[in-house]
């Protein structure tokens, strides 16, 4: 028989994280957990939700676009074509936009590479340290 409830140790546990983490999704919403007494009791929903969050963060999805893709899936249950095109367009956007960082980057990175052969070239026919 399958687990329905869990603590923050046990979810913390299962998904790598500390329970500051967990708690740290719980104020923005991502979780609400129930309570008994002071012990936070998190059900099959909430460990979803905190599974989809941490994929969201993999991914590289700012944490209000994770929270709205979150919360779509909560409004238009069984809308599944809908959430599936809406998540496509949502992928291709992140894609599109991680993809022009990895064009900056390895421009900066050439950038770096041709000011480090300029200063070696100079270095190399600077006389030696102390000489003058």
């Amino acid at each position: 028989m399958s687990q329905t409830t869990w603590t923050i140790s046990e979810l913390a546990r299962e998904f790598g994280i500390t329970p500051r983490t967990i708690r740290f999704y719980e104020d923005q919403g991502i979780v609400s957990p129930s309570r008994d007494g002071r012990n936070r009791v998190y059900h099959a929903r909430d460990r979803t939700r905190l599974k989809l969050a941490l994929r969201g963060k993999r991914m590289g999805f700012q944490l209000s676009e994770i929270l709205a893709l979150i919360n779509m899936y909560d409004a238009a249950p069984g809308n599944t074509a809908a959430q599936l095109q809406h998540y496509v367009e949502v992928l291709e956007q992140h894609r599109s936009t991680l993809e022009q960082q990895r064009k900056d980057l390895e421009q900066t990175l050439q950038e770096i590479e041709e000011q480090l052969q300029h200063c070696q070239k100079l270095l190399s026919k600077a006389p030696p340290k102390g000489k003058p």
